[in-house]
């Protein structure tokens, strides 16, 4: 499970006359349909959408801007009012609920298909061709609980891939012919039969967001179809979905414990939700839309990866990046060599300036040359918008296959779909998303009075633009807080800050985390390994991947799983005797990478984001559920996923947790205690703005997916008559979405 949780900016436009109101992709938004690119599960709004949205004002710049491809599209579709929709995950009874829909099979004695037996049958001819020697050669296949990473090269996939894939669905076969609805004759085979699935599949996944490459591209696009046809079999099985209907209606389900029950439950909706109950033409079709929705998943994403690459600005002129901080022209002066400009240094340069965060958002908040400003703000925003790299087409395919994807199964649209396998209820939803909106509206159009009178007071007398606001809401920032990050950096150092990190979790819960680089391959030279013990014992592992890598590794910042914990393997060597297979997590970021010689000195924001993700690898690390399907992150909803991280971030305000690890890295003096003060008081400056922009996210998103049904006029999705104002006031009080 992908988590992209934070900083990849989206944009939400007023457009015109007709204020439409637009959910761009890929900046035009791509956070938002990152989830729903994700087709490996239902969500298309992460942690009720953790996506930094915003609203562009209307001028004769906006509307210059609003007439790329991906404007003229979604403003054509969303006519010419403003609208809203409110909706939020679904019923917790998921699987009574579906049940009541009009596509749950009843089925009698159920033996495999043609179809079945065509996939059996393509299988096994795969298998003769790809041979059995490929799983002692091919790494990737290596059973073991620590991949081989430094191994594992593309031209190792599809081999891999099509000889584990060949192996499985003969087991399958078997499985489908003997099952039995009991736990040990179907949930055990299940599980060890998907969890070697992935975990290999996992490795190429990984692998693709950490260390992108042409081939690797290749390989992927290759073997895609056949993976995601084993997962449409599994999910589609009659046999095995009759045996789980069998084992809950049963007496051996008041044998089940409660962890066991949840399988039970879980697989039941999965089932529902991947289309067992159909047949014919439309089980033909709906698998079609997933294959073909993987691989727009696919194409998207390597499209704006492409397109952040795609810029490279070499400036020479050191009045063209003045107010750029220190630690930004090193890091641009760095990258500047790493393209061959030797000699490049942060006080003379040259300097190489990209849309990697680290590099461009330094840029928008620091850097006094506005029309510097403004280019790479319209490059980012515009990423993947147009020629070869444009989504565009992309975007309105998704949206049109997960419609019809969704009304195949049953439901009005896809935003039904995906709260089918949420905890709350569309209504619960609305109501708090309007509670919050209208709570912090208030407050964000005091937030945005703020920065235009400030931005006066200093000379500017435009109005704001979108390249303007984070530049002058980090001004007012600083002089209302005297508090600069450049000034924060030096007392974050990431030894420092892991080192404290770690110290909360022995305080929370009695772990220690050990250093163990060097005894698991890894995929970077960068790449740390830690253990977490408990007494002499392990608990679980981790790796982290903290720096940014723009030619090879997505942007974002997110935790996966490598394997979860399971009573049903082998434990790792160096495990208590009994012990079941540990949990194994990456832990990935984007911080800035350090430079010239230094360690990587953090924001603090960054240092949020890395206390952020411990949670989420936390949370599966430290599980003490041995039912695998279950275990850490497994099962847990998309709307109760953040609970984790937040409960963690709020750590880095506590005193005694900041002071263990906020020293200088040069004196090991610890941060100045009226610094402490400032750092405290500025925790909810715009925090009005921000709210506002995390409401506007999830209606909007929802809005887009139930505009496809044609019905605008749902109680889902009504005009909103404040909605012009609220894009105005979002527009010039949001900036970049991240004061």
């Amino acid at each position: 499970m992908n988590l992209p949780l934070y900083d990849t900016e989206d944009a939400y436009i007023i457009v015109g006359g007709h204020t439409c109101l637009l959910l761009l992709l890929c900046q035009c938004v791509w956070t938002h349909f990152y989830a729903l690119s994700d087709i490996g599960n239902l969500n298309i709004l992460p942690a009720l959408t953790v996506a930094n949205a915003m609203l562009m004002r209307v001028s004769s710049t906006g509307a210059r801007l609003a007439k790329s491809p991906t404007c003229r599209l979604l403003c054509g579709r969303c006519g010419p009012t403003v609208r809203r929709s409110l909706a939020a995950p679904g019923a917790s009874s998921v699987v009574k609920t579906v049940a009541a829909g009009p596509h749950i099979p009843s089925f009698g004695n159920i033996s495999r298909g043609m179809a079945d037996s065509a996939q059996a049958t393509k299988a096994a001819a795969v298998e003769a061709d790809v041979g059995t020697d490929v799983f002692t050669t091919n790494p990737l296949l290596a059973d073991v609980v620590f991949p081989l990473y430094d191994q594992v090269t593309a031209e190792h996939v599809v081999p891999g891939m099509r000889a584990l894939l060949a192996q499985l669905h003969k087991e399958i076969d078997g499985l489908e012919a003997s099952v039995e609805p009991t736990w040990h004759g179907l949930v055990e085979p299940l599980e060890k039969l998907t969890d070697r699935h992935q975990r290999t599949w996992g490795i190429v996944s990984h692998l693709k967001g950490v260390k992108d490459s042409d081939a690797l591209r290749k390989a992927v696009e290759e073997v895609q179809p056949e993976n995601v046809a084993l997962g449409l079999r599994l999910s589609q099985s009659k046999p095995l979905y009759q045996a789980f209907k069998a084992l809950k209606d049963g007496p051996v389900w008041e044998t089940l414990n409660e962890a066991q029950q949840r399988v039970v439950d879980i697989e039941l909706r999965d089932f529902v939700l991947g289309g067992v109950a159909l047949e014919g033409e439309q089980k033909e079709r709906y698998n079609a839309i997933q294959q073909e929705l993987a691989q727009l998943s696919t194409k998207f994403s390597n499209n704006v990866l492409d397109a952040t690459k795609a810029y490279k600005k070499v400036i020479t002129d050191p009045a063209e990046v003045d107010g750029l901080p220190p630690t930004a022209l090193g890091l641009a002066a760095q990258q500047a060599r790493s393209e061959g400009h030797e000699g490049a240094t942060a006080e003379k340069g040259p300097w190489l300036l990209t849309l990697d965060f680290p590099s461009y958002y330094p840029v928008m908040t620091h850097c006094k040359n506005r029309a510097l400003r403004e280019e790479m703000y319209r490059a980012y925003i515009t990423r993947a918008s147009a020629g070869d790299l444009d989504n565009t087409p992309i975007i309105e395919k998704i949206l049109q296959l997960r419609q019809e994807k969704a009304e195949l199964l049953g439901f009005k649209s896809f935003a039904e779909l995906s709260m089918a396998s949420k905890m709350a209820t569309f209504d619960k939803a609305e109501d708090l998303l309007e509670e919050l909106r209208s709570s912090s509206y208030s407050a964000a159009q005091t937030d945005l009075d703020d920065v235009k009178q400030f931005a006066g007071s200093r000379g500017f007398t435009e109005d704001p633009l979108w390249w303007d606001v984070a530049f002058w809401a980090e001004r007012l920032r600083e002089d209302k807080y005297d508090l600069k990050d450049e000034e924060l950096r030096p007392y974050f150092a990431l030894p420092e800050v892991l080192g404290g990190l770690f110290k909360v979790a022995k305080r929370l819960f009695d772990v220690d985390i050990v250093p163990a680089d060097g005894e698991v391959p890894v995929w970077h030279p960068d790449v740390r390994f830690f253990k977490v013990m408990q007494g002499a014992a392990p608990r679980a592992y981790f790796y982290l991947d903290p720096y940014s890598r723009p030619a090879e590794k997505r942007g974002g910042a997110w935790m996966a799983e490598v394997v979860g914990r399971s009573r049903l393997f082998i434990a790792a060597p160096g495990a208590a005797p009994g012990s079941p297979r540990l949990p194994v997590a990456h832990m990935v970021c984007n911080q800035s990478p350090p430079v010239d010689g230094q360690p990587s000195l953090m924001t603090f924001r960054e240092v949020e984001t890395l206390f952020h993700e411990f949670g989420h690898a936390l949370q599966h690390m430290l599980t003490t559920v041995n039912e695998g399907l279950v275990a850490g992150i497994r099962g847990v909803e998309w709307d109760a996923v953040e609970l984790p991280s937040q409960f963690m971030e709020n750590w880095c305000y506590d005193r005694p947790t900041l002071y263990s690890f906020a020293k200088h890295y040069q004196t090991g003096e610890p941060l100045p205690e009226d610094m402490f003060k400032r750092l405290k008081e500025a925790k909810t400056f715009r925090s009005g703005t921000m709210m506002l922009r995390q409401a506007s996210g999830g209606v909007v998103t929802l809005c887009v997916m139930w505009e496809r049904t044609g019905a605008m006029t749902s109680s889902h999705c009504t005009a909103l008559p404040s909605a012009i104002k609220l894009g105005n006031l979002l527009g010039l009080g949001l900036g970049l979405g991240l004061g």
